[in-house]
C-alpha cells in the first residue's frame, strides 16, 4: 500500500464506488521528475479510506495503442453515464493541439478505449481540463480554452451526442478568467489570465462551478454560478487561503461532501488533499 502523502498527483479526481465500498483516484500522474511533462498513459489508484492506496494501475497506454497524442496526459477524471464509465483526459502532440479526449470502459479500473478517433473541441484550439455535466438530460463537455492561445483564458462548453462521440452544434463561451476580480495576470502587464480545472454540479435550481486560476502567484479555487449552463455566470472569490487548486467535489462513503484538490502547486511537491465542505 502507498500512503496518500507519498503519491505525487496533480488534479486529483475521486470516484466513489458505493457498491464496492471503495474510492478510485484519477488525475495527472506518471509525471517526469520535477516537471509537468507526463508519460502518455492514464492510471488509477484504488483506496478504501483515502489515506492508503493500492499500487497504480494503468488504464490507458497511448504508446501501446498507437494513440495520436504522445505527451501531457493530464487531468483525467471519471464519470458514470448510462451504465458505462467515461474517462475524460487531456493530451497533446507536436502535430495536434492540446485537447481533452473521451475514453470508455465497463469498469472504473478497466481497459479504456477512445469513444471516437476525433476530439470534440474545436479544430485548431488549444484546450484542456474537459469535464462532464448533464443538464435536463443533455450531456455537455465544459473545458478551458488555454491562455497560451487566447491570452485571457476562457471556459467554454459544447453539447455532446448521446453516445459522447461527437459535438452537437458549436461550442459556446461561458466566461473569461478576467471576469473574476479575484484573478490576476500571470505576470504584471502580460494580459495573460489562466482558466484551469472547471467542475460543475447542481445546487438546488442553480448550476455551480469551481475552477482555478492565480492571484499574485498563488493558485486558487474559485466559485461561479448560473441559472443554467447557457445562462449568465456570476463570480465569487477564493475558497482557500493557500496555494492549491484544480478541485472537484465528491461524496464520501459515509455521506459527507468532500472537496479534492492538489497542493502546493509546485512541481514535484503536489499531493492530493481532501476537505469537508
Amino acid at each position: 500500500m502507498i500512503k496518500r502523502e507519498e503519491i505525487r498527483i496533480r488534479d486529483p479526481f475521486i470516484y466513489t464506488d458505493t457498491e464496492a465500498g471503495c474510492y478510485y483516484m484519477y488525475g495527472t500522474t506518471n509525471l517526469y521528475g520535477g516537471s509537468l511533462v507526463a508519460y502518455p498513459k492514464f492510471s488509477v489508484y484504488k483506496s478504501y479510506d483515502l489515506e492508503n492506496f493500492e499500487e497504480p494501475k494503468v488504464i490507458f497506454d497511448g504508446e501501446k495503442t498507437g494513440f495520436p497524442a504522445d505527451r501531457d496526459f493530464w487531468a483525467a477524471e471519471l464519470h458514470k453515464y448510462n451504465g458505462r464509465y467515461y474517462l475524460f483526459g487531456s493530451c497533446k502532440s507536436d502535430d495536434t493541439c492540446r485537447t481533452t479526449r473521451i475514453f470508455v470502459s465497463d469498469t472504473p479500473d478497466g481497459e479504456f478505449v477512445p469513444v471516437s478517433d476525433k476530439s470534440v473541441t474545436p479544430d485548431g484550439w488549444e484546450c484542456l481540463d474537459g469535464t462532464f455535466f448533464v443538464e435536463d438530460g443533455v450531456p455537455y463537455m465544459v473545458f478551458s480554452h488555454e491562455w497560451v492561445q487566447v491570452g485571457d483564458g476562457e471556459i467554454w462548453a459544447v453539447e455532446l451526442s448521446k453516445d459522447l462521440t461527437r459535438p452537437v452544434g458549436d461550442a459556446f463561451l461561458l466566461f473569461r478568467a478576467s471576469d473574476n476580480p479575484s484573478v490576476s495576470e500571470l505576470e504584471a502587464g502580460s494580459g495573460n489570465y489562466v482558466t484551469d480545472g472547471p467542475f460543475l454540479y447542481k445546487d438546488g435550481n442553480k448550476v455551480r462551478m469551481i475552477w482555478s486560476s492565480f492571484y499574485e502567484g498563488r493558485y486558487l479555487v474559485l466559485d461561479a454560478e448560473s441559472d443554467s449552463i447557457r445562462g449568465k455566470w456570476l463570480h465569487g472569490g477564493s475558497r482557500f487561503d493557500f496555494d492549491g487548486g484544480h478541485a472537484m467535489i465528491f461524496t464520501a462513503l459515509d455521506g459527507v461532501r468532500m472537496m479534492a484538490l492538489h497542493s502546493p502547486n509546485t512541481a514535484d511537491m503536489e499531493r492530493a488533499k481532501f476537505y469537508k465542505i
